[in-house]
């Protein structure tokens, strides 16, 4: 992996050495909500990466379309329907799925345990494994110009992800913190905050090759609209801190359009 990792400023393959990074890991996500280790990738496996991605992802992805809340539910216990914190907005994503990413670099770096370690110990866990998913573990999202992934809290409580490829223009990472707790949803506020009336969003400056960790069940994020002529090209790894998990052939069918995996 040494072709592919910058394994000499993240020596994530030797455990001895990893304390002074995993601190700092667990200080940015407790300071900031997420950590990025940029250039994890190296620039040419990167630029690789991007080269094998993206006639794969025009030409085999599967298109993701819908109009959504930041709940992803229809409907909230509590709510009226208008509350502005139920406000819809559109999502357009074109993905790549795990078996379409077995002999990519992305797929290999998806795999590579070491990698899963170093995550568990900078989140808290004993041990992660992967998704036993066929479709699901890892996937390739495609943003083109003009569409973009909107507002959304997490499903679960840290995603990891690579920028293969940012986009020319737009395409940034948004998010704001502090709107919701485990404890109080806060509704309210997060209606405000869509409405444009308690300030603006921060931004996630990433560059390719950069990986990031990020506690999104309570931070609300988006990824803004792509400008320009290239696409955003990122890749999304699925973890769990417990073996055998996988997608219902409903969940499959509704994210991927299929429930196999290609012959």
């Amino acid at each position: 992996m040494r072709d592919i990792l910058d394994l000499e400023r993240y020596p994530i393959d030797q455990p001895q050495r990893l304390e002074p990074l995993v601190r700092w890991c667990r200080a940015e996500l407790a300071r900031e909500g997420m950590y990025n280790l940029e250039g994890l990738v190296r620039p040419e496996a990167i630029a690789r990466a991007a080269a094998e991605l993206g006639p794969r992802a025009a030409e085999t992805s599967y298109t993701h379309a819908r109009r959504h809340n930041v709940y992803f539910r229809e409907r909230l216990e509590g709510l009226e329907e208008d509350h502005p914190a139920l406000t819809r907005f559109q999502t357009i994503n074109h993905t790549l799925c795990a078996d379409q990413l077995a002999d990519t670099i992305v797929g290999r770096i998806y795999e590579y345990l070491p990698l899963v370690d170093f995550i568990a110990r900078t989140i808290g866990v004993s041990r992660l494994y992967l998704m036993d998913d066929p479709l699901a573990r890892a996937n390739v999202m495609e943003y083109r110009p003009g569409e973009a992934l909107n507002w959304h809290f997490d499903r679960a409580r840290y995603t990891t992800t690579l920028l293969i490829q940012s986009a020319q223009a737009g395409g940034e990472f948004e998010y704001a913190t502090g709107l919701r707790t485990d404890d109080d949803e806060n509704y309210d506020g997060v209606g405000q905050f869509l409405g444009g009336e308690s300030g603006a969003p921060r931004i996630n400056p990433l560059t390719s090759g950069t990986l990031n960790v990020f506690a999104g069940r309570n931070t609300l994020h988006r990824v803004s609209t792509v400008q320009g002529d290239r696409s955003r090209l990122v890749a999304v790894f699925s973890y769990y801190d417990r073996p055998g998990v996988h997608f219902s052939d409903a969940e499959r069918l509704g994210f991927y359009g299929r429930t196999r995996p290609l012959d």
